[in-house]
């Protein structure tokens, strides 16, 4: 079963309302206080999970399995720079920033189980619904003398 994060803070109405009281400027691809936006849908054998990762090439992406969850984390840093004829700075612009998420996908999976794909600013992931085996009990007898 694939366990999903809360994709708010724990104070949703007022960081909805703070957004009001202090507008900031960002960048038109910056991501969003560093949230992935994801869509997660239900198969018979698996989930897809499309994060939109506008911006990033998929050198800036990793994904880690680890104790259970999955890890996802994106960098970027990009840079932009106007001149004139003289070499004198218009403008310049840096942009650094990174993000991550988890999602809890069960210790019954590996990696080789897990596919991803980055297309179009779109990482899809397969996750494959994979039930944990329940240990096998085993019966440990004493031997009775007699």
């Amino acid at each position: 079963m694939l366990y999903m994060p809360t994709l708010f803070g724990e104070n949703l109405f007022d960081e909805f309302f703070d957004s009001f009281q202090r507008p900031t400027k960002r960048r038109a691809n910056a991501p969003l206080s560093g949230l992935m936006k994801t869509d997660v849908k239900e198969h018979d054998d698996a989930y897809e999970l499309g994060i939109e990762l506008p911006g990033y090439k998929k050198e800036d992406i990793k994904l880690e399995l680890k104790d259970g969850y999955m890890n996802i984390r994106a960098n970027n840093e990009t840079e932009k720079e106007e001149k004139d004829e003289k070499g004198t700075y218009l403008r310049r612009e840096r942009y650094v920033g990174s993000m991550s998420r988890s999602f809890y996908v069960g210790e019954a999976l590996t990696e080789e189980d897990i596919k991803a794909k980055f297309e179009d600013g779109i990482l899809k992931i397969t996750v494959p619904k994979k039930e944990a085996k329940p240990a096998v009990e085993e019966n440990h007898y004493i031997a009775i003398e007699g």
